[in-house]
C-alpha cells in the first residue's frame, strides 16, 4: 500500500511540484508517520513544512502567470521528477522501502507531469481560458496530497 501511496504522491508532484512535499513535510512534521531514523529525518523537522508551504503557495501564484513555463520543459520536469522521488522516497522510508518509494514517487511524477499537463490542455480548450483549468488543478493537487499523507498514517 506505501508504495501506491508513493506512486499518488509522485502524480501529485506532477501535477504542484512543491505542494507535495509540503504535505509530506507535514505528516512527518505532525508525526502522522516517522522518517527520524531514516536518511529523510529532515522532511519531519520543525522548519521544513513550512519552507515548502511557502514554495508550494509561490508555486500556485506564479502558475497563473502567462510567461510561466510549461512544465514539461526539462527544468519543470526536472523539479518535478525530483520531487516525486522526494516525497515517493519519504512515504517508502516510513514502511521501510525508500528506494521502493523513491522509483514509485519517478513514476507517478512522470505520469502527473505528463497526464496533468494533456488533462489541463483539454480543460482549458473547453473553458476557453486557462484559469479555470488551473484552480481545478490546484484544488485537485492539495486535496490529493492531504488525502494520500492522511493514508499514510
Amino acid at each position: 500500500m506505501l508504495l501506491f501511496l508513493a506512486f499518488l504522491i509522485g502524480i501529485i508532484a506532477g501535477l504542484r511540484a512543491m505542494t507535495a512535499p509540503a504535505a509530506v513535510a507535514w505528516g512527518a512534521a505532525l508525526g502522522w508517520f516517522d522518517v527520524s531514523q531514516t536518511p529523510l529525518a529532515f522532511m519531519g523537522y520543525k522548519w521544513t513544512p513550512w519552507i515548502f508551504t511557502v514554495l508550494a503557495a509561490v508555486e500556485l501564484i506564479t502558475d497563473q502567470l502567462p510567461t510561466t513555463p510549461s512544465r514539461k520543459v526539462p527544468m519543470q520536469f526536472g523539479a518535478r521528477i525530483i520531487m516525486g522521488a522526494l516525497t515517493g522516497a519519504t512515504i517508502g522510508a516510513s514502511g521501510g522501502s525508500l528506494v521502493g518509494g523513491l522509483i514509485a514517487g519517478i513514476v507517478g511524477a512522470v505520469v502527473g507531469t505528463l497526464g496533468g499537463a494533456a488533462v489541463r490542455g483539454k480543460l482549458a480548450a473547453a473553458f476557453g481560458k486557462d484559469t479555470p483549468a488551473a484552480l481545478i488543478e490546484d484544488a485537485i493537487a492539495i486535496v490529493g496530497a492531504l488525502l494520500i499523507v492522511s493514508a499514510v498514517a
